[in-house]
């Protein structure tokens, strides 16, 4: 476990999966994440991940799920997965009440740092939805560049959600870990 201002980073464990998909769904699908910026409400209905998925890379040994708490309530968490000379980042979610106030920041810097010292990677990459504008943009101003290079939406398979429009695909972002 580590310490960064008032947040302790720990892995996930199984016992966390119900807590961690709840967490991910109230970030960004339903009503609930109508109380934060990320959602995705407006593009997607259903479910955005599933306790099948978060065990999987709680699971998988290239992979790290941090678990973010603050006074011992699990806060926010993000996937870390080592491939090669970069990590892929994903499944970041910050409770919905939280956001905007500077703890995103402070975990992405966190996870850039537990990934570079733990892989010796030297990049970090991660796959948005292109139409999210906001959230790209937000991205960019923690040092990430857009690379033009996408990837299609899995239209049909309900794992990711429903998609409300089909334009959706994702695109790759990186930013260089120095």
């Amino acid at each position: 476990m580590e310490t960064t201002a008032g947040l302790t980073f720990r892995d996930a464990t199984d016992a966390d999966v119900d807590t961690l998909v709840a967490l991910v769904e109230s970030a960004y699908r339903g009503d609930d994440s109508r109380a934060g910026w990320t959602t995705e409400a407006d593009i997607l209905e259903g479910q955005r991940t599933d306790p099948e998925g978060v065990l999987a890379v709680i699971k998988s040994s290239d992979s790290r799920l941090l678990t973010v708490e603050r006074d011992g309530q699990v806060v926010a968490c993000c996937q870390l997965e080592h491939r090669g000379t970069y990590a892929y980042f994903g499944m970041f979610a910050v409770s919905p009440t939280l956001q905007g106030g500077g703890l995103g920041k402070v975990i992405i810097a966190e996870a850039e740092r537990i990934a570079r010292e733990t892989w010796g990677v030297t990049e970090m990459h991660m796959t948005v939805i292109s139409v999210r504008n906001d959230l790209v943009a937000w991205y960019e101003r923690r040092g990430y560049r857009r690379t033009g290079q996408m990837t299609p939406f899995p239209y049909g398979d309900e794992r990711f959600g429903v998609p409300r429009r089909d334009d959706l695909q994702f695109e790759l972002l990186v930013k260089p870990l120095v």
